[in-house]
């Protein structure tokens, strides 16, 4: 009798234990996860969120929705998502603007540390320094170097728009380099592309994943890529470092990010769910094709990361008084 009073006991406490949780701590995930995808479709960063979306639902049993909210190099979707209730249905991925857009605009409508709790580093996209067919004579970094000290404020590089991965690699570039470029920015890789083949510009530190087919057609030259070591996808192309720049390193990154009320335990299963969904074979595969290397992170090593990518983009842009254009 008096174990049977006890287990009453229990069961009533356990009752009022559970109905003083929050309702999205019992039952998260019960519907549709939003992921926010701050650019337009058929980009890398859309490629990977669409990737590991369709995983990481069956994982976590709901639907991810797929929203495309470009604009504002990423800050409108951006502050959509820190926006956002911190529910846990909704996520947001995004890349090295997240640390570079708050020196780049006066006035952003976000924090990038206040509004938003990281949840995993994902990936390691490199960029790739590019030329075209009518400079023949440029065929390694040290040529880029040599032909720009010996003609300043001639020679341009284009990118995807100011602020992009694109941009700051070559920002990055001609400081440590020492030497004049133009930089010509482009809404989107493409147009950029097209006039880099054209030979509108002359060079381009794109992301791996637009230059790569063009470098295996013959129209476009890479000489280098970003990253501090060499890329899997390009295992023949140098680093930029090791080609004639030493400490050069521009590694762009994708990250998820949630709003920052959502609860701890919310951001470590999505972590989980997301980094289970990375070593998926399906997934292994999309990530190869495009040139993506595969990281993942805890939430706090992706806290150390931003802060760590703030500090750095943050001095160059003040340095070089980089602005939109």
């Amino acid at each position: 009798m008096k174990l049977l009073k006890i287990a009453a006991a229990l069961t009533v406490s356990t009752l009022a234990w559970l109905q003083a949780m929050p309702a999205h701590a019992q039952e998260w995930p019960s519907k549709p996860v939003r992921w926010i995808v701050p650019f337009p479709p058929g980009g890398g960063v859309d490629a990977t969120s669409r990737a590991l979306g369709e995983k990481a639902s069956k994982i976590l049993g709901v639907p991810f929705v797929i929203e495309n909210k470009p604009g504002a190099g990423g800050n409108i979707g951006t502050e959509l998502a820190a926006r956002a209730p911190g529910d846990g249905y909704t996520i947001m991925i995004t890349s090295i603007g997240m640390a570079a857009n708050k020196f780049l605009y006066k006035k952003l409508s976000y924090d990038p540390v206040k509004d938003f709790t990281p949840v995993s580093l994902l990936v390691v996209v490199p960029n790739v320094l590019v030329t075209n067919q009518t400079q023949p004579n440029v065929k390694s970094v040290t040529d880029v170097i040599a032909t720009a000290r010996a003609n300043p404020g001639k020679l341009t590089f284009a990118s995807a728009g100011t602020g992009t991965s694109i941009h700051l690699a070559g920002e990055m570039f001609t400081s440590l380099a020492k030497v004049d470029m133009v930089h010509v920015p482009y809404k989107g890789s493409g147009p950029a592309v097209t006039d880099l083949i054209g030979g509108q510009v002359n060079y381009m530190f794109d992301s791996i994943t637009s230059a790569k087919p063009h470098i295996d057609a013959g129209r476009l030259r890479a000489l280098g890529v970003t990253t501090a070591k060499r890329s899997s996808t390009l295992p023949n192309v140098p680093t930029i470092a090791e080609a004639g720049l030493p400490g050069y390193d521009v590694s762009p990154w994708f990250a998820v990010f949630m709003p920052s009320a959502t609860p701890k335990a919310i951001i470590n299963k999505m972590n989980a769910a997301l980094l289970e969904a990375m070593k998926d074979p399906d997934v292994q595969k999309k990530f190869a094709a495009m040139g993506a290397e595969p990281v993942g992170s805890s939430p706090e090593a992706m806290t150390a990361h931003l802060h760590a990518e703030i500090a750095r983009w943050g001095k160059l842009i003040t340095d070089h008084k980089i602005a939109p254009q």
